[in-house]
């Protein structure tokens, strides 16, 4: 008999498995597939010595998560910060840059420098503050209400229709809008917009982060501390019901809601049960993988610097191609996510190669092979890219909803990020994480505060876990303990 089961083990359920075996507890964590990490899996997956994130493959929350603050991820992975965070091109010419420094980013965005500070300077003088308003269930009431309100506020300046009125030219907008597109949905939207802002505050607080050997650095970190504490992994084991990880005192659960529905059969409540047969799961991404002979040839030399770039043209033009997906299209210029981690990490492919990682939106279920306009996107930006793209492979959306069950349709946010997809996650409760199930938690990405590779989730239902069932408190997750 184990004290904890924990089923699912990428990100949020590794985080959960942490916590409690930490606490002391004895914890399985159980995976279906051959390997852990889920979400943060790196795998050779064109050819041998070159190494592809599967899916999230820079971290902006790896300094700032709260639970990877407490587990001290900077002392255990090698984390590498972009001399640049990120840039979008211009159709004008140029490119809108963010380095770590505000004060730096707002000297070259030029005339709409000074608006684009103002806009984020108080939330990055608070960040702290935003990280835990942002990283918690937004039905609480926020420790920092003023942090809160200035967030809020922010939220509602970019997240309308009338985002453009505090600027007079392109660039500004442009780079922020490239960062709001990471969310799946329309164009402008307050969801989508919050954690653009998010993401923006954090590239000019700690950096967006690319683990060295990739984003399976984080999952083996985190699985070497579950082991070293007493923890089980057990992969390749799949999980079809409730009772297959009987008698464990606590079950927590790294699944979709509609896989929790099958799980739990006839003992999940019927009301329960058909708000997590209804929960809503949003469009998609096709993902591009390419090997290339060398650098990307960006026209603008500054994109040769950055971590990311995001490949959409101005403001209009990215909104106008996320909204086409909303109505259930495929854009012929589809707004393009790209990620140049060999940029600082020369382990990801061999000397005189490079690896690219990108991905564009698409409707949910798609089965389009998006290879060919992601590939004309950059080379618009990028004269010549055609020219060092030595191999290339597709991941449709259904194939990534293959890959990955918690990803329903592609949709590898695990759930509808509007406002009504951001509170009732699945349910609307304070505690979503406990399910009407004794023992029974959901920790995966479905629940607050939602997609990314943070460990919230599985941090927040393990708390409540520890103190519903056990009695126990949070335990330390520094190294030293």
């Amino acid at each position: 008999m184990v004290d904890v089961a924990v089923v699912g083990a990428g990100p949020n359920g590794l985080a959960a498995a942490v916590v409690m075996a930490r606490a002391g507890l004895d914890v399985t964590l159980y995976e279906a597939a051959d390997d852990i990490g889920g979400g943060s899996r790196t795998t050779e997956l064109i050819e041998p010595g070159f190494l592809h994130d599967v899916c999230s493959a820079v971290h902006p929350m790896a300094l700032a998560s709260p639970f990877f603050r407490e587990f001290e991820l900077s002392r255990r992975v090698d984390l590498r910060i972009p001399e640049v965070q990120h840039g979008t091109p211009l159709d004008t010419g140029g490119a809108a840059v963010a380095y770590q420094s505000l004060e730096r980013t707002v000297a070259e965005l030029g005339v709409d420098g000074p608006a684009y500070g103002r806009l984020l300077g108080p939330l990055l003088a608070r960040v702290d503050g935003v990280v835990e308003f942002t990283s918690n269930q937004l039905l609480r009431l926020p420790k920092d209400p003023l942090t809160a309100l200035l967030f809020g506020l922010a939220t509602l300046d970019q997240g309308t229709p009338l985002w453009g009125r505090r600027f007079r030219e392109e660039a500004a907008p442009a780079l922020l809008t490239g960062v709001m597109s990471h969310a799946l949905g329309s164009q402008p939207a307050l969801s989508s917009t919050g954690a653009g802002l998010l993401l923006s505050v954090l590239a000019h607080a700690g950096g967006w982060a690319v683990p060295v050997g990739g984003s399976m650095s984080i999952a083996r970190a985190m699985a070497d501390d579950l082991t070293s504490h007493g923890g089980t992994i057990r992969v390749g084991e799949r999980v079809d019901s409730l009772d297959q990880v009987r008698p464990a005192k606590a079950i927590l659960l790294d699944v979709a809601p509609p896989t929790l529905a099958r799980l739990g059969g006839s003992e999940v409540p019927d009301r329960y049960r058909r708000a997590l047969e209804a929960f809503r799961f949003g469009n998609a991404a096709c993902k591009v993988d390419f090997i290339l002979s060398g650098p990307v040839p960006w026209r603008s030399p500054e994109l040769a610097k950055a971590g990311t770039v995001h490949v959409g043209g101005s403001r209009r033009a990215m909104a106008e191609s996320e909204n086409l997906v909303d109505m259930g299209k495929h854009p012929a210029e589809p707004y393009v996510l790209v990620s140049q981690p060999s940029l600082v990490d020369a382990s990801r492919a061999p000397e005189g190669r490079q690896i690219l990682w990108t991905y564009c939106h698409v409707p949910k279920n798609s089965t389009v092979d998006m290879a060919e306009a992601v590939i004309a996107r950059i080379e618009r930006y990028a004269p010549g890219f055609r020219d060092v793209v030595v191999a290339s492979k597709t991941t449709t959306a259904a194939e990534l909803s293959a890959y990955n069950e918690n990803y329903v349709g592609g949709d590898f946010s695990a759930g509808m990020l509007d406002l009504r997809g951001l509170v009732q996650r699945p349910v609307v409760s304070p505690v979503p994480w406990r399910t009407p199930m004794p023992g029974v938690y959901l920790c995966s990405s479905s629940t607050p505060p939602g997609p990314g590779v943070t460990g919230m989730p599985g941090y927040h239902a393990a708390k409540h876990a520890l103190k519903d069932i056990f009695n126990a408190r949070v335990p330390g997750l520094g190294l030293g303990l």
